[in-house]
């Protein structure tokens, strides 16, 4: 996470948000001959206790799963450059604005009839978003296939982990929200209308709206 502690007073629903959001990011996991890293759907549970997600059988990272295990969990939101020319004032440098959220928990192996039910959770959530579209369902799979494909990924879950903070218990996620919030807003929204012309970042119309949404 930055360092900039201007960047990382983030309100816990926004971090939710963000995972709501993007379902999609990057399982960490550390072990005694290095580090393994996945990049996987996820959905984020009703209750904000866990991740549900699945991984494929081959996966190196299922072979430590025999009891759970510690791992950090990446989410990132949109990103982009920016260009010091767009802020309008001197002696500026360029820097990326960007939006992440960072997870500890533990991943633990589910019960093999359980690969369903997450499939069809995960996918009721992505294909929702895809509207006036009919949604696909797994009732439209020949059932024999279904089997055969879902032999070949596993069901996990992401149990996030507690911490104790400012006398609270808190989920234990970091968050950075790099949006040009340590700059005037006169200048910050000089940057938002530079980036209506780069195409440098990912998402850069939600960069954008969020950059947006400090003035409300």
């Amino acid at each position: 996470m930055h360092p900039n502690r201007n960047f990382r007073n983030i309100e816990i629903e926004k971090k939710y948000q963000l995972l709501i959001e993007k379902v999609f990011g990057s399982l960490i996991f550390a072990h005694s001959e290095g580090i393994l890293v996945s990049h996987v759907p996820f959905l984020l549970d009703e209750s904000c206790e866990f991740l549900e997600m699945h991984l494929v059988r081959s996966n190196p990272i299922l072979r430590h799963l025999d009891t759970p295990k510690d791992v950090v969990f990446t989410v990132q939101g949109p990103d982009a450059y920016i260009s010091p020319d767009w802020y309008g004032v001197p002696d500026q440098v360029p820097t990326w604005n960007y939006v992440a959220v960072h997870i500890r928990g533990r991943l633990e192996r589910l019960p093999q009839e359980e690969i369903r039910g997450v499939l069809e959770r995960l996918s009721a959530v992505t294909e929702a978003r895809l509207e006036p579209k009919k949604p696909w369902t797994i009732d439209k799979m020949t059932p024999e296939v279904f089997d055969k494909m879902t032999r070949q990924i596993v069901p996990v879950k992401l149990t996030i982990a507690k911490i104790e903070k400012d006398g609270e218990t808190k989920p234990d996620m970091s968050g950075t929200w790099k949006l040009s919030q340590n700059k005037p807003d006169d200048v910050r929204h000089a940057a938002i209308e530079g980036l209506a012309t780069s195409n440098i970042g990912t998402e850069i119309e939600w960069m954008r709206r969020l950059m947006r949404e400090l003035d409300e």
